[in-house]
């Protein structure tokens, strides 16, 4: 009962990866990081700001910003770090640390964050407990009165892609058993790590039939699922950024593998370039995905759209994608259409990236819903985008186009379909 009452007020569950992020503030150094990194060197550093990292943090935080019910469970170890995250979660509320699992005897992940001005950065990074997370870390009673489960970040957590990903498609399974709507996000790995040499299709076949929303970001997409062709894009265009060459086929491409996977709503990540949405074209998978799936059902069924950003003065990309994924949960939460819920994800988004850190500049759902309003400026689309175009007629729950939205080309033939339907 005193879970059942401890639960009354939760909407959304998020579990999965966690840390401790270091970051000393360090002065321009004319020579680079080459006059840092030196061996037996004393190098001169300001004070060091202390915060939580990582999937648990970063869009659990975001979504209690936005005023939705969370419940954080993370995994920590009983050690100072593992303290200090419990002091930060807690200075945002304590019921926000009362979720988290301290592991006794083990380390809690850390990362060191070498940020120079100028300079991009380098993480050091410590798993730690999060590599012996498993599906019994995660009580059933724990999910009472939750509509939407969220996951964080499985490839930087060692148990959830071991022997092919069993671990996380039994964890998984058993939130999709208890009625919930289940999201998954993902984190790249480093290429030389055990992480980054798994076999990922062989883990999404395991894992995706029990998701329902699949929000990676392209990069990591491309390289899980198609790493001859992320390797030729690195090559080719000599760039470790690939969010330009997103275009609208292969985005397609890329979706429908996943689709075909088990996902019923996949949205991809495009930084800058915006979000990426399609679902599926089974009305009866559609309407089973829990109790966070979408209220008009209709209004979702074989969807293909993307939304660019909004215009905002950057001061960090921490925590971005995390955030968006919290504006897109909560907007989803709130029943509302695949277009408004697009807006509202990039708006929360954009406003995360106004400050350095990862969740201060998100502030209530209505206060971006006001921002939006009174007309926030967009970024161009610079995605080449073949055949899409910017108004569908009778696209949208509204009837109308919505601002910043590009329907792609299965829109004019579903807007065909629903018409005739009707």
């Amino acid at each position: 009962m005193s879970a059942a009452r401890a639960n009354l007020d939760v909407e959304v569950v998020v579990a999965g990866h966690i840390c401790l992020d270091v970051i000393p503030a360090m002065q321009a150094k004319k020579d680079g990081m080459g006059a840092i990194l030196v061996p037996g060197k004393l190098v001169d550093i300001g004070a060091a700001v202390i915060s939580t990292g990582g999937a648990v943090s970063n869009t659990g935080l975001a979504l209690h910003r936005l005023g939705v019910g969370t419940k954080l469970m993370g995994k920590i170890g009983d050690d100072l770090f593992g303290g200090a995250i419990l002091d930060v979660l807690r200075g945002y509320g304590q019921e926000l640390a009362s979720g988290m699992i301290v592991a006794d005897g083990e380390h809690t992940s850390y990362s060191l964050v070498i940020s120079p001005p100028n300079i991009d950065r380098i993480f050091l990074h410590c798993t730690g407990a999060n590599d012996t997370y498993s599906a019994d870390d995660l009580p059933v009673e724990a999910l009472r009165g939750a509509r939407l489960f969220h996951f964080g970040y499985p490839p930087l957590m060692r148990k959830m892609y071991e022997d092919g990903g069993t671990e996380l498609a039994e964890l998984l399974s058993r939130v999709k058993q208890a009625g919930l709507t289940v999201s998954l996000d993902l984190a790249k790995p480093d290429p030389e790590s055990p992480a980054g040499l798994a076999d990922w299709r062989s883990v999404f076949v395991k894992a995706l039939p029990h998701v329902d929303v699949f929000l990676p970001s392209f990069e990591e997409i491309l390289y899980m699922l198609r790493r001859e062709e992320y390797d030729r894009l690195l090559s080719v265009h000599d760039t470790n950024d690939l969010l330009p060459f997103a275009d609208g086929t292969l985005l397609r491409e890329l979706s429908q593998e996943l689709l075909d996977l088990g996902v019923s709503v996949v949205v991809l990540k495009l930084g800058e370039h915006g979000l990426y949405l399609r679902t599926t074209d089974n009305r009866t998978k559609l309407a089973a995905m829990g109790t966070g799936g979408p209220a008009d059902v209709e209004a979702w069924l074989n969807r293909e759209l993307l939304v660019s950003c909004f215009e905002v003065e950057v001061a960090g990309t921490t925590g971005a994608g995390d955030c968006t994924i919290a504006g897109f949960i909560a907007g989803l939460l709130k029943g509302l259409s695949p277009e408004a819920v697009l807006n509202g994800a990039v708006a929360v988004g954009a406003s995360n990236v106004e400050h350095a850190d990862a969740t201060s500049g998100v502030p209530a759902w209505e206060a971006v819903q006001q921002r939006m309003a009174a007309g926030w400026g967009r970024k161009a689309v610079t995605l080449a985008l073949p055949g899409w175009s910017r108004v569908v007629a009778s696209s949208s729950a509204t009837g109308r186009a919505e601002e910043g939205i590009w329907y792609g080309p299965l829109e004019a033939a579903t807007t065909t379909t629903r018409m005739a339907e009707s």
